[in-house]
């Protein structure tokens, strides 16, 4: 009778030969095949068969005409691609830092980046890095920057202040943003905005960024200028997915970066409310750790110069190597 495996004990014994061959024979249907495709005898075949169930305790295949996978045999097969997959993107990772390319880039953005020319940089440095994959996490800066400091991110995107100037950071500025107020589709208002200000949305159900964000907290400054301090958001959320579908599907009033607004104001999701004065965010900047910049890294960082919200308004900034 097999063992039942339990904790990690029974994986030591696996090979990654018996999850390459398990694949072999799922996908051929046949022990026959398998074994052909393998370079095997049938019986070979069937030997090793035997071995992997016992490894992992339980029949992995119902043998007839064609063999089936029991549930442990799904398990097992997801394992085995999840295992494989890994092996050839290392594999291949490892092989571009023998070579002196990088072959990933870790990047974090706040809203603001995302809306305010990152996709056009990703698109811009991946047709001459191809090879390279940029992954993107977006959240609040502060998280980000911890990201950066234990090198979990290579790049982050967010708002210019003291933290951009601690030591061993380099930073360049992309633009410079300004806080929106928004409606979507499901407001009252979405037909008939042009000429709404500030004072017609006082008495509106708002959605804003939780206390304590930058946006949230030069919107409350607004609020006060304005003598609307007693003005309470109905929603909080740091989630720019749910503000959308709140705004789309609900009678409420947004606030986020302006960059954004007009992202999502262009794809014909949101509409900006004017208003009589300007609620400045702050410049949008990439940091980086001036010890740990890859020539790759310097690369998709003129990308983001070059294609930064406004970029085509102002004077090219030099990028250090």
């Amino acid at each position: 009778m097999n063992e039942r495996p339990t904790g990690t004990s029974w994986a030591r014994r696996l090979k990654v030969r018996h999850l390459e061959s398990f694949l072999v024979l799922e996908e051929a249907g046949t022990l026959t095949e398998a074994a052909a495709r393998l370079h095997m005898t049938q019986s070979a075949m069937s030997h090793w068969l035997a071995e992997l169930e016992s490894v992992v305790g339980t029949p992995l295949v119902v043998r007839g005409r064609r063999v089936q996978l029991t549930p442990a045999g799904h398990l097992l097969k997801r394992l085995a691609i999840n295992v494989l997959g890994d092996i050839v993107r290392t594999g291949s990772e490892m092989h571009a830092v023998a070579e002196g390319r990088v072959p990933r880039l870790n990047v974090g953005s706040v809203w603001a980046g995302i809306a305010g020319g990152l996709p056009e940089a990703v698109n811009a440095f991946q047709q001459d890095h191809a090879n390279v994959a940029v992954f993107i996490h977006d959240g609040p800066f502060d998280n980000l920057l911890k990201g950066l400091e234990t090198r979990a991110l290579d790049a982050v995107i967010g708002v210019l202040d003291a933290r951009a100037h601690r030591p061993g950071l380099e930073h360049r500025v992309l633009f410079d943003d300004q806080v929106a107020i928004v409606i979507g589709r499901g407001s009252q208002y979405w037909d008939r905005w042009e000429g709404l200000s500030f004072a017609d949305l006082l008495a509106e159900k708002w959605v804003m960024p939780p206390g304590g964000t930058l946006t949230r907290i030069q919107m409350d400054a607004f609020l006060i200028a304005q003598e609307a301090s007693w003005l309470t958001p109905k929603v909080e959320t740091a989630s720019l997915a749910m503000m959308q579908a709140l705004l789309h599907k609900g009678d409420y009033v947004g606030v986020c970066s302006e960059s954004m607004a007009d992202h999502l104001g262009a794809l014909g999701l949101f509409r900006k409310i004017a208003i009589d004065s300007r609620i400045r965010f702050g410049p949008i900047t990439v940091v980086w750790n001036r010890d740990h910049a890859s020539t790759t890294l310097m690369d998709f960082i003129g990308c983001l110069l070059t294609h930064a919200r406004g970029a085509e308004a102002r004077p090219a900034t030099p990028v250090p190597a």
